[in-house]
């Protein structure tokens, strides 16, 4: 068990500087020195090494932690039929079949295969050449394994141009320049962090094709662990095309995009940005809220963090005057927490709920907010185990100074998608009618998880925000897909990842925090965690 005690004790040394620091730190870089090198060999193993069982689904020793940490149980093993094999989507098809929404969660080794196909994609399908003939590419991102990374390219486009947007404050960096050294093709863009303990948090790519551009945005570090068993989001646009003149989408999202790169400030860039003004958005129906690192003030105030989304909000959800919709509850999910402050209305229910609760009415309305972030059962009994919570670094420092938090929290439950194993990395908030939640007033998959880091907090009297990091997702509105409102019990739901309405954490249930022991049960490999040994 000593490999699960190394790995966290890695996790928590940022958090031990934190503390000599005296400071506020966004508690995602808490994960930041993990490495492939640093992930426990046990977990290699499981991941490369396991035999299939020959009983599939139907073994009765699934809930053997021995059996388990030898064999997996996909329904694609020896026993699946021919039947069931043929209904495999291609990635172009899956990305037909997601429309209106092009909205996924990542595949997950070890569900039912069916659960794979409808609005899940794995990275290889995303950089299949089935999409076209691919030039060059960019990718944005907190954390990379350049060699996993190439591997997910086909092999035809792995000599293509490749331009890597990472942080430039991260005690890696070195490791990141060794790692692309072999590769000429790759080119490095480190991105400015201006303010102190921000992180470069951002996860898109850019994927320009002889037959235009495409951007994804997505949750996921581009590392092996992040594609395999965890429960992602991504959003992937259409492939814009090559136009003679500026076209826009009806949600800005040329404008947003253009002025989000720009922040960075530098010539690496620059081909991007005139690649983007060279392609046609019109086709895009989702507007991007994003997160840059400054104290933003003036007409640039509602660019960027929570008020761009209370804006976006403002602007664009045209309900019709329902009181159900004033009180309509709202959902925050995310895998990491920063602090807070001493109570709820220091930043969470009185800033950061104000542009949350927006309405294109003058409402006075107090919805209740619901926050989801997984239970210590919740990583024990993950697919991961106990190694999954290394991904949510949630430290006790924090913790203990905001135990007002655990009113708010729902556990992690995913049953109609099969992920509840799947460890949540993905980060979303949404607004739900309270009519038994059939309904979505809006949707947004980003980055950024549950801090003043990610989101911004207000300052010299509310004329000035402050962010730290660099964060991006996109917002869905029903109006720009045409609707009035998304239903999400027929034929044309939007795919919500994880069920509703959200389960309370009961007595018995704790957040799972990074630096704590857990030895009273043993996770689904059999293993315990203890970061202080």
């Amino acid at each position: 068990m000593t490999t699960n005690k190394r790995t966290a004790s890695s996790l928590i040394n940022d958090d031990i500087e934190a503390k000599k620091l005296k400071t506020e730190i966004d508690s995602t870089s808490l994960i930041s020195t993990i490495s492939k090198e640093s992930i426990p060999s046990f977990v290699d193993d499981n991941i490369t090494k396991k035999k299939i069982c020959e009983y599939g689904e139907k073994c009765y020793r699934q809930k053997n932690p021995k059996h388990t940490a030898e064999y997996d149980h996909p329904s694609t093993s020896a026993s699946t039929s021919a039947k069931d094999v043929n209904k495999r989507l291609t990635p172009v098809e899956k990305i037909e079949q997601s429309e209106p929404y092009r909205f996924f969660l990542s595949t997950v080794h070890g569900i039912q295969d069916n659960y794979n196909q409808t609005n899940a994609i794995s990275l290889k399908e995303i950089l299949s050449v089935e999409h076209g003939q691919l030039t060059r590419s960019a990718q944005f991102n907190y954390m990379f394994d350049i060699e996993f990374l190439l591997e997910q390219y086909p092999s035809e486009f792995r000599l293509k141009p490749l331009l890597i947007v990472h942080g430039d404050s991260r005690d890696d960096n070195h490791s990141l320049k060794t790692q692309c050294s072999p590769y000429p093709q790759i080119e490095l863009c480190p991105a400015r962090l201006d303010i102190p303990f921000g992180t470069h948090h951002t996860k898109m790519m850019f994927l320009l094709y002889e037959t235009g551009l495409r951007i994804v945005i997505h949750t996921a570090n581009l590392i092996s662990q992040d594609w395999r068993q965890k429960t992602q989001g991504i959003w992937i646009s259409p492939i814009c095309p090559k136009t003679n003149d500026t076209r826009e989408s009806k949600t800005n999202f040329k404008k947003d995009l253009l002025d989000y790169i720009e922040q960075y400030r530098t010539r690496q860039l620059q081909f991007w940005q005139k690649t983007i003004n060279e392609h046609d958005f019109s086709s895009i129906n989702v507007h991007i809220i994003s997160s840059t690192p400054g104290r933003h003030t003036g007409a640039n105030i509602n660019k960027f963090g929570h008020l761009k989304l209370r804006q976006t909000l403002k602007n664009y959800l045209n309900l019709e005057n329902n009181e159900q919709y004033y009180s309509a509850p709202i959902i925050g999910q995310f895998s990491s927490i920063g602090s807070l402050g001493p109570n709820a209305n220091s930043w969470l229910t009185k800033e950061f709920l104000t542009s949350l609760k927006q309405l294109n009415t003058n409402s006075f309305d107090s919805p209740e907010l619901k926050l989801i972030y997984p239970t210590v059962e919740n990583v024990r009994t993950s697919f991961e185990g106990y190694i999954a919570g290394g991904s949510l670094p949630y430290n006790m420092q924090t913790a203990m100074k905001q135990t007002w938090l655990i009113n708010y929290l729902h556990r992690w439950k995913a049953d109609h998608r099969q992920r509840s194993r799947a460890s949540p990395h993905i980060k979303t908030y949404l607004r739900v009618t309270n009519d038994q939640y059939k309904n979505l007033l809006w949707f947004l998959v980003t980055s950024a998880n549950l801090s003043k880091a990610a989101w911004g907090v207000l300052e010299k009297n509310n004329t000035q925000l402050m962010i730290r990091s660099y964060e991006i997702g996109v917002l869905f509105i029903p109006k720009q897909f045409s609707q009035t409102i998304f239903p999400l019990f027929d034929s044309s739901s939007f795919p919500i990842p994880y069920d509703l309405p959200p389960v309370k954490y009961e007595s018995t249930d704790k957040p799972w925090i990074v630096d704590m022991t857990y030895k009273n049960q043993p996770d689904s490999h059999g293993n315990m965690w203890d970061p202080h040994d």
